[in-house]
């Protein structure tokens, strides 16, 4: 019995250094670093049925730094400085979340807290002292393996679809994006931490550089593939046959394909995120004919996390000529802040 034990031993101490020595070859005597694979965290197109208006911030002090060294985040008041903590995916405007924009477990987990109950509108519209404790709104938080947590914000009054305790799978829907907590427009704020650190899933754990992709980032290679860098977005346009106000844009109100041929006006409108000085604005109406009835070129004057313009023309005859027209945006950047250098936006009305 002793002999049968000691080759036990032996053949067991054999298998876990052979095992080590295979570890060690490959560079690994270890685990390697426990990460978390994310997917997107609501059901949405990027770049045509939301954007990612912020970045988290890297800089805990007054200025502001995301993932590429670039400006598109912002400062507010946290329990790690003056950082924005999460990534913002904003869907196109009110009319859109009230028709159910779904907010999506990112990766699989146990939902270790939720809160529901606090009213859709715009913090602007409320005094914020209100919500202290409670900037995040309605929102979820998920527990995740190797001590990890995804942290859901801004969700839906009464949409919420899990409960603490509850095991979800990726992709599993958990809410509605809402405009609940600190908010000013409908979004989704995700927030990663690993053991109550804050993880911006651009950069992952342990970058080495300061500036730019890790190669370690925590989303997924099918998701990465769809959130290309982008500081600035020209995310909604339209046209108008009246002047546009940025309320009734931003509600989902100018959604017309056609516009009357008595109409007092038509006007190209714009709605846009992270905005910087110097920034050349160029709005183009093309009537049917093809030929160029409006153009205006503005220079933003200062940065703007969110800014709405427009440019058209009154009539002057009896009625506008039928037929389709046009509208071009661009968003032309001077500086040298890291991204692209022209954003641009096309849309078009029939006139009849």
């Amino acid at each position: 019995m002793a002999r049968q034990r000691i080759a036990l031993n032996i053949k067991f101490l054999s298998r876990f250094c052979g095992a080590l020595l295979a570890a060690l070859f490959a560079g690994n005597a270890f685990a390697e670093t426990p990460t978390l694979s994310l997917g997107l965290p609501l059901t949405c197109e990027p770049g045509k049925t939301c954007w990612i208006a912020n970045y988290v911030d890297h800089d805990p002090g007054k200025g502001r730094r995301d993932f590429m060294c670039g400006t598109a985040t912002y400062n507010v008041k946290s329990n790690s400085g003056l950082r924005h903590q999460g990534t913002d995916f904003a869907i196109r405007d009110i009319a859109e979340m009230q028709k159910g924009v779904d907010v999506i477990a990112a990766a699989p987990g146990v939902i270790a807290s939720v809160r529901d109950g606090m009213k859709d509108i715009s913090s602007r519209l409320i005094d914020t002292k209100t919500l202290k404790g409670k900037f995040c709104g309605n929102g979820i938080a998920i527990k995740h393996a190797n001590g990890f947590t995804s942290q859901y914000c801004h969700m839906r009054q009464g949409s919420i679809a899990v409960k603490k305790g509850d095991r979800v799978t990726r992709g599993q829907k958990l809410g509605l994006v809402g405009l609940s907590g600190f908010t000013q427009y409908p979004h989704l704020h995700i927030t990663v931490r690993r053991n109550k650190k804050i993880i911006d899933p651009f950069a992952g754990l342990n970058r080495k550089q300061a500036c730019g992709p890790s190669g370690q980032e925590l989303w997924n290679a099918e998701t990465l593939a769809k959130l290309s860098y982008g500081p600035s977005s020209l995310y909604i346009a339209g046209f108008a046959g009246e002047k546009p106000h940025h309320k009734k844009a931003r509600a989902g109100v100018y959604r017309e394909t056609t516009i009357s041929r008595t109409a007092p006006a038509l006007v190209l409108w714009v709605d846009m995120f992270q905005v910087r000085a110097g920034d050349k604005l160029v709005m183009v109406i093309i009537g049917p004919n093809g030929k160029t009835l409006h153009k205006n070129i503005r220079t933003m004057k200062k940065d703007r996390a969110r800014a709405f313009s427009f440019s058209g023309k009154k009539r002057k005859n009896a009625a506008w000529p039928s037929g389709t027209y046009a509208g071009v945006a661009q968003l032309k950047r001077t500086n040298t802040e890291p991204g692209k250098k022209n954003y641009t936006i096309k849309r078009s009305i029939i006139v009849q």
